[in-house]
């Protein structure tokens, strides 16, 4: 036999074999299956995220991240973010770790926790060890304790729900000092 024709026969035996794999649909299942137990992970990363106008509504940096595509966790290190409203500073968080999970729909803020907010009388100041944060509504809770500063009062809270859009505050347990300006 001709080495062309056991040639060509070898190109359409491979080409037939070829797309009946790709055809039947395995090759797509074994790029689903591998794709689905991926990891993966970056370090020194920036984000900014625009609104729909093209204006920044965010930005946040962090030293070290991984994230886990099989259960839509993520866990970040030495967080920074800072919130826009207007084009102008809204709030910024810092935390040592940061925990996301349901595709970040939750993010679990830990470790030397502080957020700045701008408020119409000045800047607020939270501290705490722990602060659950649900990005997509813009609110914030925590059963910890909370440490508050700002230019009217200074005070201790055993926990803290928030709502960033209204700017209602409700903390539980105070004790401190409220003295407004006059």
């Amino acid at each position: 036999m001709d080495t062309k024709t056991l040639y060509i026969a070898a190109i359409v035996i491979g080409t037939i074999s070829g797309g009946y794999y790709y055809f039947s649909g395995k090759s797509k299942k074994l790029d689903v299956n591998s794709a689905r137990n991926m990891t993966y992970s970056a370090k020194d990363v920036k984000i900014t995220q625009t609104d729909q106008q093209g204006h920044v509504s965010a930005r946040a940096s962090v030293d070290e991240m991984a994230q886990n595509k099989q259960n839509n966790t993520s866990q970040l290190y030495n967080f920074n973010a800072t919130t826009y409203s207007h084009g102008k500073i809204d709030a910024t968080y810092t935390a040592s770790r940061a925990d996301g999970y349901d595709d970040n729909q939750k993010v679990i803020l830990s470790g030397n926790v502080v957020a700045h907010k701008n408020t119409a009388h000045g800047v607020m100041t939270l501290r705490t060890d722990q602060l659950t944060g649900y990005p997509k509504t813009r609110q914030l809770e925590t059963t910890h304790m909370v440490t508050v500063d700002s230019a009217q009062s200074q005070f201790i809270s055993h926990g803290l729900k928030a709502d960033l859009n209204s700017g209602q505050y409700e903390f539980f347990n105070i004790r401190g000092n409220y003295a407004p300006k006059s």
